[in-house]
């Protein structure tokens, strides 16, 4: 009898988008914000690692670093 290799697959993870903060969130709720209004139809991914010294963080208004979503539908 040959042995089988049972094939896993992977579920891919959902990541959600808080509507308030444009958090890039795993969970059912925005860990900084609290908010529970997210979204999965959602565009563009950012990485902040230095909000006091990137540009984009000040016009997004983002004061901690984090992945965040450009746009939120």
């Amino acid at each position: 009898m040959a042995l089988r290799k049972k094939t896993q697959r992977k579920k891919k993870k959902v990541l959600g988008v808080c509507r308030n903060c444009h958090r890039v969130v795993e969970g059912d709720s925005c860990l900084v914000c609290g908010s529970t209004n997210l979204s999965e139809d959602w565009a563009g991914y950012l990485v902040i690692i230095d909000p006091a010294h990137s540009d984009i963080a000040a016009k997004m208004k983002i004061d901690m670093p984090g992945r965040f979503a450009l746009k939120v539908r």
